[in-house]
């Protein structure tokens, strides 16, 4: 299992990933964030589903965007439509063997970037068939993998207009509820940022420590948010009364 998430904004992307691998009993961790084309004109990829299908699909399209004449892929959707074409590919080659195995052809991904023809920045949501989705304003984030846990942050509080620095932090809330509630969601984690109109990805990698002091900060808080709620008559009808008794919920009468 795993966590992508990645939001689109006003200002641009925010892309996350875990680096949690589990095998059976066993824990490793490996990206699961690459970029991909010439330098000024990468897109995103990060995937959730069987490793040797990510590895094979990867390299397929390393080498179809190798193979392209100049300019290449020029717009996002011609970069998720080359993915979903290495995709089917590799569907076409593996799913019959993936199958005697016992196993599920399940590789999802996010393709994620702004290209020299694209007049703003665009991410999508591909299947294992190699259809896909595009994030859109009124939702403006996708996950794969384990995202029951991290959705609801983001759906009380992220929007179109979020400011970056409150979409970066509301990206690793939504991951830090994934890991407290999943066995096969950790880190390390890769975060990265694509502002509109730039060319460059912002890349940064950080392991358990080193965001120490805001997992604390956030157990603390919530904590007290809980605590410091309004309470009510709805919460008075079940503590006890002030003589030391409960209140009765069924009347006599």
């Amino acid at each position: 299992m795993t966590y992508c998430l990645g939001i689109k904004i006003e200002q641009g992307l925010v892309c996350l990933s875990d680096g949690r691998i589990t095998s059976g009993r066993q824990v490793t961790s490996a990206r699961k964030f690459s970029l991909h084309g010439p330098a000024g004109a990468e897109f995103c990829l990060m995937t959730s589903g069987l490793r040797s299908l990510r590895d094979k699909t990867v390299a397929y399209l390393d080498r179809a965007l190798g193979k392209a004449k100049s300019p290449g892929i020029a717009t996002m959707l011609e970069a998720v439509n080359a993915y979903g074409k290495c995709l089917r590919q590799v569907a076409r080659e593996d799913r019959a063997a993936i199958k005697a195995s016992d196993l599920t052809f399940d590789l999802h991904a996010i393709v994620a970037g702004q290209l020299p023809e694209d007049e703003e920045p665009a991410m999508f949501l591909v299947y294992p068939e190699g259809n896909w989705i595009e994030v859109e304003q009124r939702t403006p984030y996708l996950s794969i993998g384990a995202t029951a846990y991290g959705k609801p942050i983001l759906d009380r509080a992220l929007s179109h207009e979020t400011e970056l620095k409150t979409a970066l932090k509301l990206a690793y809330l939504s991951f830090d509820s994934s890991r407290t509630s999943s066995a096969d969601v950790g880190f390390p984690i890769d975060l990265t940022v694509l502002l509109k109109g730039e060319r460059h990805w912002r890349t940064v990698h950080y392991e358990y420590d080193d965001l120490l002091e805001q997992r604390i900060w956030w157990n603390e808080n919530i904590t007290r948010l809980a605590r410091d709620m309004p309470d009510g008559p709805w919460v008075e009808a079940l503590l006890p009364d002030r003589s030391g008794g409960r209140l009765s919920l069924v009347s006599d009468e």
